[in-house]
């Protein structure tokens, strides 16, 4: 017999909510809403959106990111948004406990640590938050072992954030084509 979560919270539960918050709340990825409606591909979807956004902040618009982190502002999140967007802000007063959150006061190292260090920063704690979203949802809409592990065979066909600010996807890949030709220099590359 299969275990139907409780509802999300009502619009009114909130004050002041984000757009991610809202869409969670909305249904957009609820089981009680629409049960057996998400597949593995969809929640991918999600994920694939708010890892956009994520990497656009931490790259493209990274003065623009750098310059919302304002130390002396209040403990500030980076959220990824499904539509591949991005925003700085403090997370919502009233938010539903069940919800993963992405790490706070991002801003108060910006000024302390060197730039490189603390976009890596941010980016490993993004990819903690991205893919504690996906197993959430999976959970929410009780994917099984199969749906779980395709859901998880997605995510691990993109780089990381970490990966992607860094760089070091790219050369994970140049590796690894140098490594069919020569496979003693891959060894050496490996050490």
């Amino acid at each position: 017999t299969r275990i139907t979560p409780p509802p999300p919270p009502s619009k009114p539960y909130f004050r002041r909510a984000s757009y991610w918050v809202l869409a969670m709340a909305d249904g957009v990825l609820s089981s009680a809403v629409h049960p057996n409606g998400h597949s593995p591909e969809f929640v991918f979807r999600q994920y694939r959106g708010r890892r956009a956004g994520i990497v656009k902040a931490l790259t493209e618009d990274v003065e623009e990111f750098y310059e919302q982190c304002d130390p002396d502002e209040k403990a500030l999140c980076l959220f990824g948004l499904p539509d591949g967007t991005w925003e700085v802000s403090q997370l919502p007063e009233e938010i539903p406990v069940q919800l993963p959150e992405p790490v706070c006061g991002i801003n108060f190292a910006r000024d302390v640590t060197p730039k490189k260090v603390w976009l890596s920063m941010i980016a490993i704690h993004s990819d903690a938050w991205l893919m504690s979203i996906a197993f959430y949802h999976a959970g929410r809409v009780s994917f099984d072992r199969v749906g779980r592990e395709q859901l998880f065979r997605l995510i691990n066909r993109l780089p990381t954030v970490y990966e992607a600010v860094t760089g070091s996807y790219e050369r994970q890949a140049q590796t690894a084509n140098g490594s069919r030709k020569n496979k003693s220099s891959s060894q050496v590359n490996m050490s």
